[in-house]
C-alpha cells in the first residue's frame, strides 16, 4: 500500500477487525508546513500529492475535546469503573443522549478506544484460556432491528461462524459465549433512536437489552438522539405504569449541548475550541487568530454552535483554501461554501441577532441590546 493510500483508514467499527484497526492505528502524520513559494515550486505530481495529504488531514482533525466532552468522559469513566460487581449482580448502563451533530458517537468511540487500549495494557492480548482478548464490542442499530438481528450483529462483530444461523435465543447464547470467552467488558450500542417503542419489535429489543445486561458481565453504553422523548427510558409504558420501568433505574443519562455564546464561559469555550482547531490547520498563509479572533462570530453563525457542522464547514473551507491558492480561511472564501442543511436553515436567525449586536463570541453583548 502506498503512503497516500494509507492515509485514509477504511474500517468498519461493527466488525472486530475494523474495531482493532481503529484503536491500533498509529497517529496520522501531520503534513509538512510549506510556504506559498515552496508550494509553487512543487512539480505537478508533488503538488497533487501534497493537496491530497492535506485534504485527508483536515478531514480527520482531532480528536478535539471540549470542556463539556471532558465532563462526559469523566462521567463515563466513573460509571464503567464502578461496575466491578460480581457476575450475579446487574451492572448499570450509560446513555449518551443528545441532539444530532454534537459529537456523541465520536466521543463514545474515542472513550471506548481508550478503554480498549488500557485493558490490553493491563491484562494482555490473550485471556487465561488462550482466547483473543476483545475488551470492547461496537454495534450500530438499524431501523428494522429485531431481537434476532441484534444478537446476529453481536455474533458478526466477533466473527462467529454461526452469526447468520439459528433463532434469537441460539444467537444470543453464541453472543454470550463470545463476550465471555473474549473477556469483553464494554459494549457500545449506537443509533438506539432507531428503536420505535410504539412497535412490538422495538419494545422487545429494549427489553432484550435488560436480559443482555443480566447475562453479560459488561457495561453497555447506548448512544442516540431524543431517547427520553422516544420513551425508551420508560420502556414505552403508559404514564400510570412507568413506575414499573426498570430501564430508568438501570441507565444513567448523559448529554451534550450545542455551544452557546450568551455567557462569558460559553464564549471562552467556543474560542478555546477554535484555537485548538487553528493549531491543527496546515495552510501556508494561516495566521494566529484567524478562527478564534477574526471568525469566531461568523463560524458560530455558520455552524449554529454544533460541533459536527463546524468541523464539516472547516474541512470544506480548508479544501477551498488549498485548491484556490488562498491558503487561508477568511470570510470572503467561506461565504462561497455551503454547510449542512440544518446549519444553513438556522443561520439566518443567528445572523440577524449578530447584526443587531445581540450575539458575539468575542465579548459581552452590547449594553441594552437584550
Amino acid at each position: 500500500m502506498s503512503f497516500l493510500e494509507s492515509l485514509e483508514q477504511d474500517y468498519t467499527l461493527s466488525l472486530k477487525e475494523g474495531w482493532f484497526a481503529r484503536v491500533e492505528a498509529p497517529a496520522r502524520p501531520r503534513p509538512a508546513a510549506l510556504t506559498k513559494a515552496a508550494i509553487a515550486q512543487l512539480s505537478a505530481g508533488d503538488r497533487l500529492r501534497y493537496e491530497e495529504e492535506r485534504s485527508v488531514w483536515h478531514a480527520n482533525l482531532g480528536p478535539i475535546l471540549t470542556p463539556q466532552m471532558d465532563t462526559v468522559v469523566a462521567d463515563l469513566d466513573e460509571i464503567i469503573e464502578s461496575n466491578r460487581q460480581d457476575g450475579d449482580k446487574v451492572k448499570s448502563s450509560a446513555l449518551l443522549d443528545a441532539y444530532p451533530g454534537l459529537g456523541k458517537t465520536t466521543l463514545a468511540v474515542m472513550f471506548a478506544a481508550g478503554f480498549h487500549r488500557r485493558h490490553l495494557a493491563l491484562y494482555g492480548p490473550s485471556t487465561a484460556e488462550g482466547h483473543q482478548r476483545v475488551p470492547v464490542a461496537y454495534i450500530g442499530l438499524t431501523s428494522n432491528t429485531s431481537m434476532r438481528s441484534l444478537n446476529s450483529m453481536l455474533c458478526r462483530f466477533y466473527g462467529h461462524p454461526g452469526a447468520e444461523r439459528g433463532n434469537a435465543t441460539q444467537l444470543a447464547n453464541r453472543a454470550a459465549d463470545c463476550v465471555s470467552s473474549c473477556k469483553t467488558r464494554l459494549i457500545v450500542v449506537d443509533d438506539v433512536h432507531f428503536l420505535d417503542m410504539n412497535r412490538r419489535d422495538g419494545r422487545e429489543v429494549a427489553n432484550h437489552f435488560k436480559w443482555l445486561s443480566n447475562q453479560f458481565p459488561v457495561t453497555f453504553v447506548f448512544v442516540g438522539v431524543g431517547l427520553r422523548q422516544r420513551h425508551l427510558l420508560n420502556e414505552g409504558l403508559t404514564a400510570g405504569d412507568r413506575q414499573f420501568a426498570q430501564t430508568a433505574r438501570r441507565w444513567t443519562r448523559l448529554t451534550l449541548s450545542p455551544f452557546e455564546i450568551g455567557t462569558e464561559q460559553g464564549r471562552r469555550d467556543w474560542r478555546r475550541l477554535l484555537l485548538a482547531i487553528e493549531r491543527d490547520l496546515v495552510l501556508a498563509d494561516a495566521r494566529p487568530g484567524d478562527l478564534a479572533r477574526d471568525l469566531a462570530d461568523y463560524l458560530y453563525v455558520r455552524s449554529t454552535g454544533h460541533f459536527a457542522s463546524l468541523m464539516t464547514f472547516i474541512t470544506r473551507g480548508c479544501r477551498r483554501a488549498i485548491t484556490s491558492g488562498a491558503e487561508r480561511l477568511s470570510k470572503d472564501l467561506l461565504d462561497g461554501i455551503r454547510n449542512d442543511e440544518a446549519a444553513e436553515a438556522a443561520r439566518r436567525e443567528l445572523q440577524a441577532a449578530r447584526d443587531h449586536g445581540l450575539l458575539s463570541a468575542g465579548a459581552e453583548p452590547r449594553p441594552g441590546a437584550a
